[in-house]
């Protein structure tokens, strides 16, 4: 057998991608802008360092070459401070860089899938065809009416040489309604975020802006809301996420579930849902008369007592609320098992390593059924 007619695989050593000087260094920059949560001269300056230890750049493209070019290409500006020195701030282009970053390395298996809206399980008067076919019946809209098969009935029906085509001869293409969700994603950012060595709010930070950027372009009848949380809680834009800093907060958990209520409540969506990130345990209510209640020594049964009841009115309300955990204490486990019972929610006990595997993983699979 010549050597042309043999089938099989060829390998080679791996040759990566040729990249641009600026491209290279684009990449580290964009990660660590969202560790310094939008610090241009903080980035710069670990940038730096990289430099030092790695050589990423040579005589012919240095540091301040790159920081030239992210001025002409529109990725960082000068801004005047209130006492008349400048500072150096990245742009919108940057942030939609960032988040763009943040989809590909978090939900990087969505390239596999062809762009489009979710589909519900219940058929219809929709909006996309489903392939399946069904007789004609009286207020069928005309374009559902599905032409080929129609005239093949007819032919089979009456003939070619008396042809005619009758309502017995018509069939439909069956279409599904294409429902939306409205989604309100909790971060926690309170001081436990940090502490004990480990950075949990830049992976929160970069699971938000992935599901932002998901959502915005593959899904943009959906909608979604971003609060954080820690003595109280308020909503965020979606540009403000890199900038996102943990405070010396407790963990008021109640204000951020009264608050996700309240945005989904003014929805129209059917389909609502909750998503909260958190590591901690909630210690921090405030009262009626505006004082804060806090206990940070265990579980509070008073604290979490009202945890439940907004499980509870949650569940009353039709809204799911799935937790993503980000610890692993047996008392912390108990707390978040009653609090998803009291919800018929979910929870996920995770680390921080493929919580955006899981959150995105939650996300579809609630898109693709109708919460009642």
């Amino acid at each position: 057998m010549k050597n042309e007619f043999r089938k099989g695989f060829y390998f080679k050593q791996y040759q990566a991608p040729f990249q641009s000087p600026f491209d290279r260094l684009f990449e580290v920059f964009k990660e660590l802008i969202i560790h310094t949560s939008g610090d241009f001269d903080e980035a710069i300056d670990w940038l730096r360092e990289l430099d030092i230890e790695y050589k990423l750049t040579d005589s012919s493209y240095t540091i301040d070459d790159f920081i030239e070019d992210l001025k002409k290409k529109g990725y960082i500006r000068e801004e005047l401070k209130e006492d008349g020195s400048s500072e150096t701030s990245i742009t919108a282009k940057t942030e939609r860089a960032i988040r763009q970053q943040a989809l590909d390395q978090i939900f990087g298996n969505l390239k596999r899938s062809g762009n489009g809206n979710h589909k519900s399980k219940h058929s219809g008067n929709g909006d996309e065809h489903s392939g399946e076919l069904r007789e004609f019946h009286f207020g069928d809209a005309l374009e559902q009416i599905s032409l080929t098969e129609s005239l093949r009935n007819a032919q089979i029906n009456n003939g070619v040489g008396d042809f005619q085509l009758t309502e017995k001869d018509l069939v439909v293409e069956e279409t599904q309604f294409k429902s939306q969700m409205s989604t309100v994603l909790m971060i926690d950012i309170s001081h436990s975020m940090i502490l004990y060595g480990e950075d949990r709010i830049t992976p929160a930070k970069k699971v938000a802006m992935a599901l932002a950027e998901l959502i915005t372009t593959r899904y943009p009848k959906d909608t979604l809301d971003i609060l954080v949380f820690g003595n109280d809680a308020w909503t965020i834009a979606i540009s403000d996420l890199p900038y996102l800093k943990v405070g010396p907060y407790h963990t008021n958990t109640v204000a951020g579930l009264q608050l996700a209520m309240d945005l989904l409540r003014r929805k129209r969506n059917t389909n609502k849902q909750i998503f909260m990130i958190t590591d901690g345990k909630p210690s921090c209510v405030r009262e009626k008369d505006g004082d804060y209640y806090m206990n940070s020594n265990g579980l509070d049964e008073y604290i979490v007592n009202k945890c439940y009841s907004q499980a509870q009115q949650a569940r009353k309300l039709h809204i799911p609320i799935t937790t993503f955990m980000i610890a692993n204490d047996p008392y912390l486990q108990k707390f978040v098992n009653r609090f998803t019972e009291e919800n018929q929610g979910k929870a996920f006990y995770t680390g921080l390593k493929g919580l955006g595997e899981m959150i995105f993983e939650d996300y579809e699979t609630n898109r693709k059924k109708r919460i009642k």
